[in-house]
């Protein structure tokens, strides 16, 4: 069967290698010169299952207002770009911020998170691939006791999923993150997710494209999707500025703009894109460098470990699809990186970036069948899609090939949003 994956991030890239472990004929489009190049690029570099919780949840809307009005944000709103669909997407994720909402996004979340760790490790077996990955753990550091005192909700769910977990106070922390003995006094404790990992997503993306091509893959690159064509309930195919693909089913893995895509045959998800920045920066002093993700959770900022680099990611800012870079937004992480690990890196010397995270009201991302017979979704991950990326991506292939899903798809679906 001949398969067209729509997207050449990290969710395409992974959909078209199962795909083509399975036997068939793929083809990847992408807009870009090459993968990887868009969210996936200079995300935070996380993979963190443990960390998977929903944006909505109970006292999140007030929670909002004080981040908006510290000096240092990590959540902002840019009311130039608000309109209609904005609107109706934050109405959509404000009914979501409740106890019971909260419980079942969360679980659904981590059911997806956790298989593609698992996937990681699998595939890990399988390839050598050079993504500059690590498997040390995240940890969540607070600053203050009150943090500390309402994470054991969030504990309780670890403790119900059997999720490994550890509690630490600053002694315990600064024994996993040597470096933090020079800010000890600055954190109150810290929550440890042994079973996390990071790695550079756009080192692992083009790496696995690379492995993609040896089983055939096809890769169609600087080429711009306009819209699919449908037929008798199916597509029959999509129109690029290159010409028509023919194809017996299609993938939609195109992130904060699958919306676009699918509107032209008439399906409406609601995925709006969460704009998010980073730095990347050089090493200076060994001894001062974080050994793997540290989370700061007052300033929703991480700090994560490559080889000789470090990725500051963080901010969450609704702003459609507004890519400018304003320096101001360089603030907080500008001052969680020095702050937490003063003279590890060079800031002057730093990589600012931005890219649009693909967020459903929910958090879950929207994975399987549509109303077209061969038509399938592989989106709306948020600031997951590297966490969530294997595990979807594997997901999806089972679906298309009428295999059974190693998880349970429970509202998994577009369908959740229908029902």
């Amino acid at each position: 069967m001949h398969i067209t994956v729509l997207g050449g991030g990290v969710l395409g890239v992974a959909t078209a290698w199962y795909l083509a472990k399975s036997g068939h004929q793929v083809t990847v489009i992408d807009r870009q010169p090459s993968v990887a190049q868009e969210t996936s690029h200079g995300n935070a570099g996380m993979i963190s299952p443990g960390y998977s919780s929903p944006w909505a949840g109970p006292g999140v809307p007030l929670k909002a207002i004080g981040w908006m009005m510290q000096d240092l944000s990590p959540f902002m709103i840019n009311m130039k770009e608000m309109d209609g669909y904005t609107l109706s997407w934050m109405t959509k994720m404000l009914a979501n911020c409740n106890t019971r909402s909260y419980q079942i996004n969360k679980a659904r979340m981590l059911r997806v998170a956790e298989y593609s760790r698992d996937c990681f490790v699998d595939l890990r077996k399988e390839l050598n691939l050079d993504y500059e990955g690590r498997q040390q753990g995240t940890l969540q550091l607070f600053r203050k006791q009150k943090q500390i005192d309402a994470l054991q909700k969030d504990i309780e769910v670890l403790k119900q999923l059997g999720i490994d977990h550890q509690a630490l106070d600053m002694d315990g922390c600064v024994s996993h993150e040597p470096a933090l003995k020079y800010v000890k006094d600055k954190f109150v404790g810290g929550l440890r997710l042994p079973g996390d990992e990071t790695g550079d997503c756009f080192k692992f993306t083009t790496e696995l494209a690379k492995q993609c091509e040896t089983l055939g893959v096809k890769f169609l690159l600087n080429t711009t999707i306009q819209n699919l064509n449908a037929s008798n309930g199916k597509i029959v195919s999509v129109n690029t500025d290159k010409g028509q693909i023919v194809a017996d089913a299609f993938v939609c893995a195109l992130g904060s703009y699958s919306p676009h895509t699918l509107k032209t045959v008439g399906i409406d998800i609601p995925v709006y894109p969460i704009k998010g920045y980073s730095l990347t920066l050089p090493i200076e002093d060994e001894s001062r460098a974080p050994q793997s993700t540290i989370m700061d959770e007052t300033y929703k900022v991480a700090v994560t470990r490559f080889a000789d680099r470090i990725r500051v990611g963080g901010t969450a800012e609704i702003a459609s699809f507004n890519l400018e870079r304003p320096l101001k937004r360089r603030a907080s992480i500008d001052f969680v990186v020095q702050d937490m690990f003063p003279g590890a890196a060079d800031v002057a010397k730093a990589e600012f970036w931005t890219g649009l995270r693909p967020m459903t009201p929910d958090s879950t991302p929207i994975l399987g069948g549509t109303k077209y017979s061969n038509l399938f979704l592989n989106t709306g991950h948020g600031t997951l899609g590297w966490t969530m990326s294997l595990g979807s991506a594997k997901f999806v292939a089972d679906i298309i090939n009428n295999k059974q899903p190693d998880i349970d798809p429970e509202g998994l679906s577009i369908e959740r949003y229908y029902g």
